[in-house]
């Protein structure tokens, strides 16, 4: 009896496997973050939190859907760790597509700059976050910037990793919770939640003030939200433990 052998599917090219996914994330990011410091600059006030929170969640949601096939669709660094601890993405990746993200910042941040104002650019700070004014603010921003990345965190992992809980609506939900967070604390911490986000304007507009905490606050997150789902909510492929 013959056995019909099924070839297996050729191998991606090289240039798919590890040039296009950083070149996705660095286009995504850029125009990502282009929006959204946009979105603050031209912001007159009279919308208030709202215009930046539907501007970085439909901005995002999109580039998602139409870059998410190539690099997973993270444009943020603390993304990039979390989808790491949970096994999806190569250890070997990880530092290319943190750098391809703040990259991508500089350049949103960059051409927000060339297109808006000058004076409204300088007023904005453009687009940096710089609403902490005295250390005793500290603390209340950094747990809301952890709550809120993790909240951030937790939809993508389950929603775009974890096999159980996949769905092909991530990115409209990952677009939606940035939307919620910023509605919710943009008062608290800003609602940064990407450190590629902090770091592209902060220095197109040489705004360092507290910067650190939106670096310490989405990475903290991303490490609980790993850990969460490594050992509790994950599937069974992807929990450590309980199998």
């Amino acid at each position: 009896m013959d056995i019909e052998v099924k070839p297996k599917p050729p191998r991606p090219h090289w240039y798919e496997r590890h040039v296009q996914p950083c070149v996705a994330e660095l286009l995504g990011s850029a125009l990502f973050i282009f929006i959204g410091c946009l979105s603050v600059v031209e912001d007159l006030g009279g919308t208030g939190r709202l215009q930046p929170a539907l501007a970085h969640g439909l901005a995002l949601g999109v580039t998602i859907a139409i870059l998410g096939d190539i690099s997973g669709g993270h444009f943020n660094p603390a993304v990039s760790l979390g989808v790491w601890l949970v096994g999806g993405l190569n250890m070997t990746m990880l530092i290319p597509y943190w750098l391809s993200q703040l990259c991508g910042g500089m350049i949103g941040a960059g051409l927000a700059k060339a297109v808006a104002p000058s004076e409204r650019f300088g007023n904005a700070s453009g687009g940096a976050f710089g609403g902490i004014t005295a250390d005793e603010q500290i603390p209340g921003v950094l747990v809301g910037e952890i709550v809120m990345s993790s909240f951030l965190l937790l939809v993508v992992c389950m929603g775009a990793i974890n096999g159980r809980t996949r769905t092909p609506l991530a990115p409209l939900c990952i677009g939606l919770t940035i939307t919620a967070n910023i509605l919710a604390g943009g008062g608290v911490s800003g609602a940064c939640m990407n450190p590629a986000r902090a770091f592209g304007p902060a220095l197109v507009a040489n705004c360092w003030d507290y910067h650190w905490v939106y670096w310490v606050g989405p990475m903290v997150a991303a490490l609980l939200v790993g850990v969460l789902v490594r050992l509790l909510m994950g599937d069974q492929a992807t929990r450590l433990l309980l199998k």
